[in-house]
């Protein structure tokens, strides 16, 4: 085999193709630079690290099965006999019980992602390489780990990996079954609520978003878009899931918060995620209307939530949310009634115990608030929207003063039922805006006993 006409061209792609594009691996440039020799020596490195294992295999004449490198890993805690196999096992045994690999090809990408992530990598071949009866399975016409002139450098370029910090989602794994390219993955958190609203279509054992029922949970949000996949919810995996599995999962996790693992059908250069362009190309086809990405009411709301040039002093950016400056003005304990009733006096009351007001950043997520000192950043409250039972705004003097009540916190037994929390906003429109995003929050929630 020839291998140096490719190196060459090839090198440059080492860690873009090894890994992907959502991979994070640290001091790469001044790595290559290192092992720039050892790429030379070992140039099947330069395209996917697969190819130094899967090439080369020794098939048995009568076997009707391709054999893959995972299958090699697999056998080597039964052959390999130096006692000395707890990473590889543990490995091997988390890459076995993986729900969401199907084939061979994809656990053995999850067991070089998992020993990259764990610097193991040159453990794990060297097990091989003194295990006959796995190392026999290579050909030693064609295979790199029989070929004693490549197989130093190779070696070599492992132990300068096994140095480097790979930064690998080990949860992101649904589609390593298709390629060495995942899509871009993010958690959806949701509030306990009385319909979360996604419309579903089951297409080749995945769970696609086709739209989302307008006034729901989902739509409000604004976070999941059709297109989408529901990779796992709270830890249950839905890959190659029948239908209605989902379904049965949402029914049976009712009045619990939700954590729903989005895989998106865009990639992190825009385009379209490559593996899934068939796919969405079939639901097309079934529902011409299926549009992809964010509906236009949902852009027009989200472009009404950015701050304008007015409202920049009072607002800011974190982590791609709005944050309100807003002045906290107190709290205080209303007793045992925490209705809408009392808001007209309960504000009165706060403001008469005229303490000094506290610049403060109001965060408002999709599952619960949370206030913070502008300057110190120190965390002041923190409540999920359950928790609140009322909000809205005094009419007095110009409407920029509003709160919210709130259900007494059990770490503080000295008080008891509610108390209410009055802030100011810079203006009377900010002031609108916050309390129908408060109360869109608990909205949409369900108090469960």
């Amino acid at each position: 085999m020839n291998f140096t006409s490719r190196c060459g061209a090839n090198k440059k792609r080492l860690y873009h193709n090894w890994l992907t594009d959502s991979d994070v691996c640290k001091n790469t440039k001044a790595r290559i630079v290192e092992i720039g020799p050892l790429l030379r020596a070992c140039p099947a490195l330069c395209h996917k690290p697969s190819l130094l294992t899967q090439p080369g295999h020794s098939e048995p004449v009568l076997s009707l099965v391709h054999r893959d490198y995972w299958q090699c890993f697999e056998q080597l805690p039964h052959q390999d006999t130096c006692g000395r196999l707890g990473s590889l096992s543990l490995a091997v045994e988390q890459t076995r019980v993986c729900s969401k690999l199907i084939s061979a090809q994809g656990r053995g990408r999850y067991l070089f992602r998992l020993a990259l992530s764990r610097k193991t990598l040159p453990q794990f071949i060297t097990h091989l390489l003194h295990t006959p009866r796995v190392l026999e399975w290579y050909s030693p016409a064609v295979s790199v780990l029989r070929r004693e002139e490549f197989l130093e450098p190779f070696m070599s370029l492992l132990l300068v990996l096994s140095h480097m910090d790979f930064k690998l989602d080990m949860e992101n794994c649904s589609f390593l079954d298709e390629s060495w390219l995942l899509p871009v993955c993010e958690m959806y958190e949701v509030v306990p609520c009385r319909e979360v609203g996604m419309v579903l279509r089951y297409l080749s054992g995945r769970v696609f978003i086709l739209s989302l029922v307008p006034g729901t949970q989902a739509h409000v949000d604004r976070f999941i878009c059709p297109g989408d996949i529901i990779d796992e919810i709270n830890g249950t995996s839905l890959r190659n899931s029948k239908t209605g599995q989902a379904g049965v999962v949402l029914s049976r996790l009712k009045g619990c918060p939700l954590s729903i693992r989005v895989l998106r059908w865009r990639a992190q250069d825009g385009t379209v995620y490559r593996p899934l362009i068939k796919f969405l190309q079939a639901l097309r086809a079934e529902n011409p209307a299926l549009q992809l990405g964010p509906a236009p009411s949902q852009q027009t709301a989200a472009k009404d939530l950015r701050p304008s040039s007015s409202s920049s002093s009072s607002q800011c950016f974190q982590e791609g949310r709005i944050v309100y400056i807003v002045q906290l003005l107190g709290r205080t304990n209303i007793g045992l009634f925490g209705g809408k009733e009392v808001l007209q006096h309960a504000i009165p009351q706060v403001l008469q115990e005229n303490l000094p007001s506290k610049e403060v950043l109001l965060d408002l997520k999709e599952t619960h608030l949370t206030c913070t000192e502008r300057n110190s950043e120190l965390e002041l409250f923190n409540h999920h929207y359950p928790e609140i039972s009322c909000v809205g705004r005094y009419s007095r003097p110009d409407f920029t003063i509003f709160a919210f009540c709130v259900a007494d916190s059990p770490e503080t037994p000295q008080t008891t039922g509610f108390c209410c929390v009055a802030l100011r906003a810079s203006s009377m429109k900010e002031c609108e805006e916050i309390v129908c995003r408060i109360a869109t929050g608990f909205k949409h929630t369900e108090w469960f006993v």
